[in-house]
């Protein structure tokens, strides 16, 4: 069921319609709304858009690098997994495979 939920963001209401929970859309703008003020405190002049852009490139950026480690990961679980059966392949009898 579609419904709308009010939130703030950097001092701006917005209504967002969705079937998401309302606790977790508020979760999601309170993540931007902390992410928006921390990046500007480090700038000295900043309009409202401008930090949102900027903002979406940071948290695409922490994405990307999520995914990149979470890749790295799979990949360094795959390798210990081959090693580990060329292990086992190593210790068991041949016939034993046949």
């Amino acid at each position: 069921m579609t419904k709308t939920i009010d939130v703030e963001i950097y001092g701006q209401r917005y209504s967002i319609r969705g079937e998401a929970d309302d606790a977790y859309i508020r979760r999601l703008a309170s993540f931007v709304d902390e992410h928006m003020r921390t990046l500007a405190e480090g700038m000295k002049t900043a309009t409202p858009s401008k930090l949102a852009v900027l903002t979406a490139i940071n948290l695409a950026h922490q994405f990307f690098e999520s995914e990149k480690k979470r890749s790295q990961g799979e990949a360094d679980v795959d390798r210990r997994m081959e090693t580990l059966m060329e292990s086992i392949e190593e210790q068991m009898p041949i016939s034993f495979f046949r």
